[in-house]
C-alpha cells in the first residue's frame, strides 16, 4: 500500500510540474530536412537501401560502433543515457570502451542530474568528442512522447518509458525527418551489439506500443530490419523510390475516394 501511494504521489508530482513547466522537446539548430537513420544497440542492424549522404544519422549509447563499420566516421546526433558516463555496470563499462576516442556532432545526455562541468570531465575521461553538448532532462523526454505520439507519461519505471531508441525517433520525427528508419531497435531482442553479455533489455512492452500508435497516426517510420518488420508490422524500407510510388499510390486512392463521395454528395463538391 505504501508502495503504491508513493507511486501515485510521484505520478501527480511529475504531471502537475511537467503541466506548470510546459517544458519544450529538444530543438536542433538546423532542423532535419530528409530521411533520418536511427541507429539502435540491439545485436542486429542492417544498413537502409540506397543510403547516402543525404541521410542524417541518430546513434544511441555505444550503437556508434555500427555506424563506423558502415563507414560512418561522426554521427550528426547522440543520444547517451547518463548513468554511461560514471555508471560501473557492464553495459555502461562496454559503452564507453567503444566510444572510447570517437565523436559525434550534437551529443544529447539523458537525465543528467549533476554538474555540468562533471559532464564534461566525464566525457573527456574516456576521449569522446562533441561539436555541442546537451542534457535532456525527464520533462523534455515526457514532452517528446506527448508532442509526437499524443501519450503523457509520467515515467515511473522500466515498463511506463521508452528506450533512449523511440526517443530518437520521436526527436527525428519532431525535428522534421520526411522518413525515419530505424535499425537495431527490436523490442523483442535482448543483448546489446557492442558485448556479449546478452543482458536484457528494458522497455520493451513501451517500446512496442509507441511505435504502433506511431503507425497508427500516419508517420513515416520505416525499419531496415525484416523481423522487426514482420513483428511489429512496420514496413521495410525498400528505398525512396519505392516510398514514393507507395506514397503516390495512397494519394491516388484518397483522391478517388474523395471524387466517389463528391459524386454520392453533390452538396459538398
Amino acid at each position: 500500500m505504501a508502495a503504491q501511494f508513493s507511486e501515485l504521489k510521484k505520478h501527480y508530482y511529475r504531471q502537475i510540474k511537467y503541466h506548470l513547466t510546459r517544458p519544450k522537446p529538444p530543438i536542433l539548430t538546423e532542423r532535419f530536412s530528409g530521411p533520418v537513420l536511427v541507429v539502435g544497440s540491439a545485436p542486429v542492424s542492417n544498413k537502409p537501401m540506397d543510403f547516402d549522404e543525404s541521410f542524417r544519422v541518430i546513434t544511441i549509447n555505444g550503437s556508434q560502433t555500427v555506424t563506423k563499420g558502415w563507414g560512418i566516421e561522426v554521427p550528426d546526433v547522440t543520444l547517451v543515457q547518463f548513468n554511461q558516463i560514471e555508471g560501473t555496470n557492464t553495459n555502461a563499462v562496454e559503452v564507453r570502451r567503444v566510444l572510447n576516442g570517437e565523436r559525434t556532432k550534437m551529443l544529447y545526455v539523458l537525465l543528467w542530474r549533476k554538474e555540468f562541468q562533471r559532464l564534461e570531465d566525464g566525457l573527456k575521461a574516456f576521449n569522446y568528442g562533441y561539436d555541442k553538448l546537451e542534457i535532456v532532462d525527464r520533462y523534455k523526454r515526457m514532452a517528446l512522447l506527448d508532442r509526437v505520439g499524443g501519450v503523457k507519461c509520467s515515467e515511473l519505471g522500466a515498463d511506463d518509458k521508452c528506450s533512449n531508441g523511440i526517443n530518437a525517433v520521436l526527436f527525428a520525427l519532431y525535428n522534421g525527418a520526411t522518413e525515419v528508419i530505424i535499425t537495431g531497435i527490436n523490442p523483442d531482442s535482448g543483448g546489446h551489439v557492442y558485448n556479449t553479455e546478452n543482458l536484457a533489455r528494458l522497455h520493451v512492452r513501451k517500446d512496442r506500443e509507441v511505435l504502433e500508435r506511431l503507425l497508427k497516426r500516419g508517420y513515416p517510420v520505416f525499419t531496415s530490419d525484416p523481423a522487426v518488420s514482420r513483428s511489429i508490422g512496420l514496413p521495410l524500407w525498400k528505398g525512396r523510390a519505392e516510398v514514393g510510388r507507395v506514397q503516390e499510390a495512397a494519394a491516388k486512392t484518397t483522391r478517388a475516394e474523395l471524387k466517389q463521395t463528391v459524386a454520392a454528395n453533390p452538396s459538398l463538391g
